[in-house]
């Protein structure tokens, strides 16, 4: 079955048709009971909503208040649905009739009493409302919850680690036996096995034309030209296999693999421009110095564990270079106080020093750390002190712009960069001064005055060679810190040990005592035995080529989270990738080569009631591109994609052709026209680590197909590229379908092309080709990977 472009609706005054999704109800909703929350909202109120409560309402609205205040228990979802005495305080999906949202916002009662959360607090409040308010089921856990009060002291982590699969050691599980006829190499093994045993039967190899667009937009996030398509249909005739493998290796060689790559991490690393909004204002300039590391270090192959340990110490073993690594933290929100009171430099520092742990734990470990910001952990085995354990090594850490130049040279600069400032200073103190005497300057002062103007000009024309900077870490101490009672840093308990999570090396890990303790931590991150970081890391790789991990909760490995699809094989793969020197080039040859991956998208009515999910892995599921690729393959169809490597960010992306990984972004999503494009078509915010960007279907979307500049100017260009190609009409809709699907057009579609193109030009301002080519480059088909 083909996707076919909305060319029909061409011939009704481009009224383009949206897609409908429809999704099955899930038996738990159709039913009456607790309702049903996905794993990502639970993290959500995890990791956003439980901490902010706790903080903020426990003291006098939760069972452990000395008095309870107003009848009203906000420690659990029946207590704040129920109310107090003022009524309900949250009404499931509408924030607007919730008195929790009115309260927070100073509408109503004024909650906190003592100052007002922060907008984004608030926002986050209000998202939880609208989804539902979710609140995990304790019965419902795959894990059991942890006790309040447990005595770590005395806690058995031995049979902690052996009661969830993500704390178990990797394994190297037996190959499973199946049939040859269905294996290209281990990986069909497992899925084999897997889908056998669930009556499942797999669909056919996709066809060469489909499998090499394929492989190209999931490596380099470009479709093949027509040549490239026609050279691999070629060679696969001859050996489909040894087709697949060469082009692999040949793609995997291209510079553009890196940029495209690149841009699946910076999601995990939350990377921006900067510009957070209020407390996170400040741009960060030189931010595209990280990036740029990241695409040179895919290109190269850096060795996965070395890529993640330079990104968490990189500075201080390393030049520059390695140096530059540490943008993974130092490009996350640092938020000020908005006042310089106590409590306001507390709650900022606590705020920024969260971003890092909860970037470490769940970008690296799958695990949601930060949920022990305030209380142990309620279903992990992480003990708040393991959280202040974390938080610690980022204590003795802070930001800097690191001069990339030599000592010298920096001194000179900076030494005449005072000099300049303090002239100038001088120059505005004595002209405030004339101003607030309200009087003309006397002699002397514009004797003075000339002197100075005469000596600043001089100096700035005299400069000395300035630098260039990265945003980097540095350590600025070697403390432990203590554990805040209920997130409040003023409020201290214990000292917390700076050292890994207990969860991963028992009951007494050795302890952080060099600097800040980054480089410790690096080394137990990416230590072979730590059964997390290798785990996520794969699996991340494989939902990246198949649109789902092997765990569909990428961030979150903990027992609130799902269980992996394919056990063996995800350990499998694991326990390969360490074997084989952590190289991501050969992860992708291992997942690639596999005949899983090169199954077809053709759906099967019988194995789709069976397994709608597809998680059984019987085709390759229809994935739509995110915007980046498909803004870049827009660029590359119609001949003006700029592959060019590197260099400073842009902040309108819909008026230059170089690749989106290059557009300027903010963390807040609201300041660049490059962010207003690329929210348009789900782009993340980065406000935090991105576990899985998400898929929606929205008019705005359409309506930008339908009338935006940015697509008129592809589509003239695309005109402008076939005029050249061919001659008659009926050869450009042949060259069209190779260049934007490489096929052939059905016949149906070349017959409604000829005639839309024949029919005589009206009132609209652009011709019949350009909106034929606008048709074509908006269609479905165009934008999904089969």
């Amino acid at each position: 079955m083909r996707f076919l472009p909305s060319i029909l609706a061409l011939l009704h005054g481009l009224l383009f048709s949206g897609l409908s999704l429809v999704v099955p109800l899930d038996a738990a909703e159709i039913v009456d009971g607790p309702p049903s929350f996905a794993p990502e909202q639970i993290e959500f109120f995890e990791t956003q909503i439980r901490p902010l409560l706790v903080q903020h309402c426990f003291d006098c609205h939760s069972t452990d208040a000395p008095e309870l205040e107003a009848g009203l228990y906000v420690d659990s979802r029946e207590g704040i649905l129920r109310g107090g005495e003022s009524g309900a305080a949250v009404v499931p999906g509408k924030p607007s009739e919730s008195l929790l949202i009115q309260s927070v916002n100073y509408e109503a009662s004024e909650m906190p009493p003592d100052r007002k959360l922060e907008q984004r607090q608030i926002d986050a409040l209000t998202r939880w409302v609208e989804m539902g308010a979710p609140w995990p089921q304790v019965t419902s856990s795959p894990g059991v919850p942890i006790a309040t009060g447990t005595d770590w002291s005395s806690f058995d982590w031995e049979s902690a680690r052996q009661s969830h699969w993500a704390w178990q050691p990797v394994q190297r599980p037996e190959i499973p036996a199946v049939d040859p006829v269905l294996v290209v190499n281990p990986i069909d093994n497992f899925v084999v096995a897997r889908r056998t045993a669930a009556g499942l039967d797999a669909v056919a190899i996709a066809e060469p034309e489909i499998l090499v667009r394929r492989i190209y937009i999931d490596l380099i996030g470009v479709p093949p030209t027509p040549e490239q398509v026609q050279s691999f249909v070629a060679t696969s005739a001859m050996d489909r296999q040894d087709a697949v493998e060469s082009l692999v290796d040949e793609l995997l060689a291209s510079p553009m693999y890196g940029q495209r790559w690149s841009r699946h991490w910076l999601d995990v690393a939350r990377y921006s421009d900067g510009l957070g909004g209020f407390l996170d204002n400040k741009p960060l300039n030189a931010a595209w110095r990280y990036r740029d590391w990241v695409v040179d270090a895919l290109n190269q192959d850096l060795p996965i564990n070395e890529f993640i340990r330079l990104q968490i110490a990189g500075d201080q073993n390393g030049g520059h270079s390695e140096a530059i690594a540490t943008g993974f933290f130092a490009l996350g929100p640092t938020y000020r106080s908005d006042g310089g009171d106590p409590d306001s430099v507390a709650q900022a520092k606590g705020e920024t020093l969260d971003d890092r742990v909860d970037t470490l734990t769940r970008g690296l470990l799958g695990i949601t750390g930060a949920c022990a910001r305030c209380h142990d952990h309620k279903f992990d085995p992480i003990p708040q002190q393991d959280y202040y354990s974390l938080a610690g090594v980022f204590n003795n850490t802070a930001v800097r712009d690191m001069p990339l130049a030599s000592g010298d040279v920096v001194k000179r600069f900076d030494a005449h960069q005072r000099k300049v400032n303090e002239l100038q200073k001088q120059l505005n103190q004595l002209n405030k001064k004339i101003k607030d005497d309200k009087r003309d300057a006397t002699a002397e002062e514009q004797s003075q005055l000339g002197e100075w103007q005469t000596k600043l000009a001089d100096l700035k024309q005299n400069a000395p060679p300035g630098y260039e900077i990265a945003h980097t870490l540095h350590d600025t101490g070697n403390g432990d810190m203590k554990v805040a009672l209920r997130g409040n840093l003023r409020r201290t308990g214990d000292v917390a040990p700076r050292r890994v999570l207990r969860l991963l090396s028992g009951k007494e890990p050795d302890r952080f005592t060099s600097g800040s303790g980054r480089a410790g931590l690096a080394d137990a991150i990416v230590d072979p035995e730590n059964p997390l970081t290798v785990r996520v890391f794969v699996n991340r790789v494989w939902m990246h080529h198949f649109g789902a991990g092997l765990v569909r909760t990428p961030s979150n490995f903990g027992t609130l989270g799902e269980s992996p699809t394919h056990p063996e094989l995800l350990d499998w793969m694991a326990s390969e990738f360490v074997a084989g020197g952590w190289s991501l080039k050969s992860l992708h040859r291992q997942i690639m080569n596999s005949a899983t991956y090169q199954l077809s998208s053709t759906f099967d009515e019988q194995s789709f009631k069976a397994d709608g999910d597809n998680r059984f892995l019987w085709r390759m599921s229809p994935r739509r591109m995110d915007v980046e690729a498909w803004r870049d393959s827009l660029l590359a169809v119609t001949g003006e994609l700029d592959t060019s490597l590197g260099g400073p960010s842009l902040p309108n992306v819909t008026e230059n052709k170089r690749r989106t990984l290059f557009a300027k972004v903010s963390r807040n999503g609201d300041v660049f026209e490059s962010d207003r494009f690329l929210r348009r078509f789900d782009f993340p915010l980065m406000r935090a680590t991105v576990a899985q960007r998400p898929s929606s279907i929205v008019p705005q979307q359409y309506l930008f197909l339908m009338n935006s500049r940015f697509m008129v100017e592809r589509a003239k260009s695309l005109v402008a590229l076939l005029a050249t190609a061919s001659e008659s009409d009926a050869a450009r809709i042949e060259h069209a379908y190779d260049l934007l699907y490489c096929r052939s057009p059905e016949p149906m579609e070349l017959q409604l092309g000829l005639q839309f193109l024949s029919s005589p030009e009206d009132a609209n301002p652009l011709s019949r080709w350009d909106r034929y080519a606008q048709v074509l480059l908006s269609s479905n088909e165009f934008m999904f990977v089969r």
